[in-house]
């Protein structure tokens, strides 16, 4: 299971993912190969690609969000180093 935080609210592109949940909130990728670049609440930058049927799940925490998915919906995670 991956966990990551973050400050910053992450743009779910319509033709890539639609959301499947209100509670938690959960988006579904729509096709394989879809990316989200996310920046960790220590500036670390993460791209995540998923796999078609991927789902990330999105919790608002007191000023922060916390994302989590099943690592098997990934096709890679690379961490990018600023």
């Amino acid at each position: 299971m991956g966990l990551l935080y973050t400050k910053l609210y992450l743009d779910f592109e319509p033709n890539d993912w639609k959301q499947t949940s209100t509670n938690p909130v959960t988006f579904e990728a729509l096709e394989d190969n879809v990316t989200l670049e996310i920046m960790d609440t220590s500036q670390n930058s993460y791209n995540l690609q998923f796999k078609k049927g991927g789902r990330l799940n999105l919790f608002r925490v007191v000023g922060k969000f916390r994302l989590t998915w099943n690592d098997e919906d990934l096709i890679k995670q690379q961490n990018l180093k600023y």
